[in-house]
């Protein structure tokens, strides 16, 4: 018996062939360009709770780039939510992003349904948004990616 068995409980497979797929048909992702920051117009493809490589609680965001010179590239969110300040960071950008749901974190359970709530809203109207992507450089030197959405655009 391999000892990989038991990641067919811990990761859902369907899910990876899926990416597999994708990144397949999009030739990798080492194929996007790295993308300076600045503002974009952008759209939401993925918006989910999920887990880091180390097991910890992260919400992921997969901005598509609907104009101009990086048309088509793609804008990475990945929040750890372990600790407070970066549950609020989160809950201050899906606030942002102008669905009626009320964001606030209650348990893990409850904020994944939340998350998926709001993808499903910004799913169905078919937002788009205008999306500052900044930098933070913290006091010890880490430069850390910021996302702030600037505007929303409704089709």
């Amino acid at each position: 018996m391999s000892n990989w068995t038991k990641f067919d409980k811990e990761f859902d497979n369907e899910a990876l062939r899926d990416e597999v797929k994708e990144a397949a048909e999009n030739g990798g992702r080492g194929d996007y360009p790295d993308i300076p920051t600045g503002e974009y117009e952008v759209s939401i493809e993925k918006l989910e709770a999920t887990s880091s490589k180390k097991g910890d609680p992260m919400v992921t965001v997969w901005f598509n780039i609907l104009d101009g010179e990086y048309e088509g590239s793609k804008i990475f969110m990945n929040q750890v939510i372990t600790k407070g300040f970066q549950i609020h960071t989160v809950n201050e950008f899906l606030r942002s992003l102008g669905t009626k749901n009320e964001v606030e974190f209650e348990t893990y359970s409850q904020y994944e349904k939340l998350i998926d709530d709001i993808f499903d809203d910004i799913d169905g109207d078919g937002l788009e948004y205008l999306l500052d992507y900044g930098e933070y450089k913290n006091k010890r030197g880490n430069v850390y990616p910021t996302f702030k959405i600037k505007e929303i655009f409704e089709d």
